[in-house]
């Protein structure tokens, strides 16, 4: 079995018959290779997987599936077991029990035109330090027998003006790009990315937010590992919490879209809770000095009679504030018993 740390790169779509600049979401079924288009629409799938060094069992029964061309969010608090199950969906370890099928393919016997349509990018990787970004590319290119066009894939990751410097001048983020371009050079059907952004500053991350959404519309997987609610929330068509089992798209996960709304502002002066509207004063959750909060399913439904209330005696209720649970509010939540 190949060491995971040792992998740069496992990865290979090919999608040679679309052409190397066309996106396989926009090729027409006819003209796909026959392997894709008797692909299954679940990506990845795994039933009840457990994963047991000696008396601790890391990872306790897990059930999930991804499906093609998504962006799929696997959370979860450090020791929860995150990187145990990717290493066993990217076939580096044997699990203990359960069903795993990733591409079709049982990943424990996996063999080397698998490991070709899976792309991986480690959370902590070396890039060639003496080579250029376009020499470093062209090495890894040859490893594959259809591989997307250098020049292509490192406009793709922004490094376009970076392409002749060498690995070892490269800023941090620039080096992580370099890695996803690394993943991308056989062209994956499946892109498995393991924090990408750590340590980035807010405009690199945006920038990398870009860059991975360009892998999807080139019709790629994402199977993203992170720690940053806004860029699961941003990036994901849907989230699962390991340890939680929490499963669900950014807006539904933990019961999201149902959650109440708090609404809080400050009370006129000489004006207590108990002065305001009768449905607006049963619904005060809290209420600190002059400050109260209330929660409601239905925020409208307080705001209007609130407003008019205001109005009609001439106050300014000029820091009113309405608050949804945020992403990382629901994700505290489930994972609070495993923190």
């Amino acid at each position: 079995m190949p060491s995971r740390r040792a992998s740069q790169s496992v990865v290979n779509g090919r999608t040679g018959q679309a052409g190397p600049s066309t996106p396989v979401s926009d090729v027409p079924p006819a003209a796909l290779p026959d392997r894709q288009r008797s692909l299954p629409e679940t990506v990845i799938s795994v039933r009840g997987l457990r994963m047991a060094f000696g008396d601790f069992e890391a990872v306790r029964g897990i059930d999930l599936h991804v499906s093609r061309g998504e962006v799929f969010a696997f959370l979860g608090p450090n020791g929860a077991g995150k990187t145990t199950t990717v290493e066993i969906l990217e076939g580096y370890l044997k699990r203990t029990a359960g069903e795993v099928s990733v591409l079709g393919v049982d990943p424990q016997h996996a063999d080397s035109d698998w490991r070709e349509r899976v792309g991986v990018v480690l959370q902590e990787s070396t890039v060639e330090p003496d080579l250029t970004v376009k020499e470093c590319l062209s090495l890894y290119a040859g490893f594959y027998g259809s591989p997307r066009p250098v020049d292509e894939i490192i406009e793709l990751v922004g490094l376009a003006q970076k392409a002749d410097v060498l690995g070892g001048n490269l800023s941090g983020g620039q080096r992580r790009r370099l890695d996803v371009a690394l993943a991308l050079i056989g062209d994956p059907e499946l892109v498995f990315l393991d924090e990408p952004t750590t340590g980035f500053d807010p405009s690199a991350r945006r920038a990398a937010w870009d860059m991975i959404a360009g892998l999807q519309a080139l019709g790629k997987t994402i199977f993203l590992t992170t720690h940053y609610m806004e860029e699961a929330e941003h990036l994901a068509d849907r989230i699962y919490v390991l340890a939680a089992v929490g499963e669900g798209t950014p807006q539904t996960l933990g019961g999201r879209d149902h959650a109440a709304s708090e609404i809080s502002f400050t009370l006129p002066t000489g004006v207590g809770a108990g002065d305001l509207p009768e449905g607006v004063a049963n619904a005060v959750t809290r209420e600190d000095h002059d400050r109260v909060e209330l929660h409601s399913d239905a925020p409208m439904a307080l705001l209007g009679p609130l407003s008019a209330w205001a109005r009609d005696h001439g106050y300014e209720l000029a820091d009113v504030e309405v608050h949804r649970p945020t992403l990382e509010e629901i994700y505290l939540r489930l994972t609070e018993g495993s923190r």
